[in-house]
């Protein structure tokens, strides 16, 4: 694995991604592709879920680079598809700080768009944010 050495904040090596409660700071080291969240092999963290993998993968695979880097994530909050999709948002920010040309590729896909879906506040009176009691005429 790697050491909290190698992982030093810097402006320049770090992308952070968000989706709904999820929110992911995100490294790429020279590597052959490797995943770690949370200091845990990727594929574990994800529950070998194929449809998880492929979403952090994405943006790499798309410029051909996904066996020149290993992926290492630090992800709170959320469940497993908002910190996936958070990771990939991380990924495609910092490949787009390493080449401008990337961005280029990358956003006609949509990884560079932040979805800034969340839930609604339950609201007073109300059983959920919209849910309401049961009205009786009588």
């Amino acid at each position: 694995m790697y050491s909290n050495a190698e992982l030093i904040y810097k402006k320049d090596n770090i992308g952070l991604g968000k989706r709904k409660q999820a929110s992911a700071r995100v490294f790429l080291i020279p590597g052959e592709g490797n995943i770690i969240i949370n200091k845990i092999s990727g594929d574990k963290y994800l529950q070998y879920n194929e449809n998880y993998l492929n979403t952090v993968w994405a943006p790499l695979e798309k410029l051909n680079l996904e066996k020149t880097f290993d992926i290492v994530a630090l992800v709170k909050g959320g469940g497993l598809t908002g910190q996936a999709e958070a990771i990939q948002l991380g990924v495609a920010r910092l490949l787009c700080k390493i080449n401008k040309k990337n961005r280029l590729i990358l956003k006609p896909f949509k990884f560079l768009t932040r979805d800034s879906r969340i839930k609604e506040r339950k609201k007073y009176g109300l059983r959920k944010a919209r849910k309401a009691p049961q009205y009786s005429k009588r």
